[in-house]
């Protein structure tokens, strides 16, 4: 392989890459996606360690 091969498919992949990047950068920050994204930071504040609530396996813990 020459260097220029390699210079060239060095160029290609950094240009995919980018669009990559810019593609997922996009797709973050679209208005379609607001709600889904909102909701999904809300979920480590729900209180589902509460005492007398069910386990992740759905059995009912006894209130501390």
């Amino acid at each position: 392989m020459s260097a220029l091969d390699y210079i060239t498919l060095s160029t290609l992949m950094t240009v995919v890459m980018m669009i990559v990047f810019v593609t997922i950068v996009a797709w973050a920050y679209s208005g379609k996606r607001r709600a889904q994204f909102d909701e999904a930071a809300r979920v480590p504040f729900e209180d589902d360690d509460a005492p007398g609530g069910e386990d992740s396996n759905g059995t009912v813990r006894e209130k501390s």
